[in-house]
């Protein structure tokens, strides 16, 4: 698939799965990607005891990455290739469980800027709870010097 404004292919789950193997910190830290299509995608990082910070709980660098992540991929999934202009993430509740998901979601792709939104979920003992909300702007881009 390709987005129209831009004629370039779109990430997909299986595209995303190959950007994941070739990510060194994706691979140090144990993400990996779930979800990527249609404006959505959805990243998973199960807890470990060496990503807390001092009191124990997921460290806020990590949550940021989960949003940043979650949000830059599912602009990839209609864009194609992209990158961060800008993002900030709400923190509304300590990262506490056994695994966490960033679950991002476009809400206006325009041709030179997509406008995104994430969820940072934290699941312990089988119950969701929102531990952090996101928006950014991404840019498409071409790395090979056509943008």
């Amino acid at each position: 698939m390709k987005h129209p404004a831009n004629e370039r292919p779109v990430a997909t789950l299986e595209i995303m799965k190959q950007v994941v193997k070739q990510s060194p910190f994706c691979g140090h830290i144990g993400a990996d990607v779930t979800a990527c299509a249609d404006g959505f995608a959805e990243v998973k990082l199960p807890f470990d005891a060496t990503l807390a910070q001092h009191h124990g709980f997921l460290h806020g660098g990590l949550i940021g990455f989960l949003a940043d992540t979650a949000m830059s991929w599912a602009a990839a999934s209609v864009a194609g290739d992209v990158l961060t202009s800008e993002f900030r993430v709400h923190l509304l509740a300590p990262g506490r469980g056994e695994t966490f998901f960033g679950r991002g979601h476009v809400i206006k792709a325009g041709r030179r800027q997509i406008v995104t939104r994430a969820d940072v979920i934290a699941v312990r003992d089988g119950a969701e709870k929102l531990i952090a909300t996101g928006t950014g702007t991404i840019m498409p881009v071409n790395i090979e010097g056509q943008s």
